[in-house]
């Protein structure tokens, strides 16, 4: 498992595992879906990076809210983006796409519904599936060079994110 440097790395480890679970179908970011024409697949978008609650070793978090959108072509079944989204909701749920447990928390916030290709009308032909999930980057910070167990509380400190604020657990 590669270890996670920077958010990029879930989105793209997203799309290996659709391409791996779906391999008949279409799957890219939003520059893979501009061409125009009708296509059928899976669209991959981050929504947004926000903070999160640091990993219990001190890694900063990042919680990002991404969506899978369905897509099928015009004239499919009434329900096919529909199914094709409850696939993607068994495939995302318990899902740390191949990227390290330490740093990939499970996905949360898992929910379907009818979206848009464009504008603002609802489109049965496209679902969204969207949910969080929490990365942690960065060093880890609650060991020192030598091994020795360090803490910091909040208010002792002007900046938590300064390992040399840490001091040793006491004995």
């Amino acid at each position: 498992m590669t270890l996670i440097e920077k958010p990029s790395q879930l989105p793209q480890a997203i799309g290996q595992a659709l391409h791996a679970a779906f391999p008949d179908l279409k799957v890219g970011s939003h520059q893979d879906f501009q061409e125009g024409g009708a296509n059928t697949g899976v669209q991959v978008t981050v929504e947004g990076n926000g903070p999160g609650i640091r990993s219990p070793e001190g890694r900063k978090a990042h919680a990002l809210a991404l969506s899978l959108k369905a897509m099928v072509a015009p004239g499919a079944l009434p329900f096919d983006a529909c199914d094709l989204a409850s696939q993607l909701m068994d495939l995302v749920l318990d899902n740390r796409w191949g990227l390290p447990q330490a740093q990939c928390d499970l996905p949360t916030n898992i929910v379907a519904a009818p979206s848009s290709r464009t504008g603002a009308a609802t489109d049965y032909d496209t679902w969204a599936v969207s949910f969080t999930q929490t990365l942690y980057i960065g060093p880890v910070l609650l060991n020192d060079p030598t091994g020795q167990p360090l803490f910091a509380r909040t208010w002792e400190v002007t900046n938590i994110n300064d390992p040399d604020q840490y001091k040793p657990l006491a004995e």
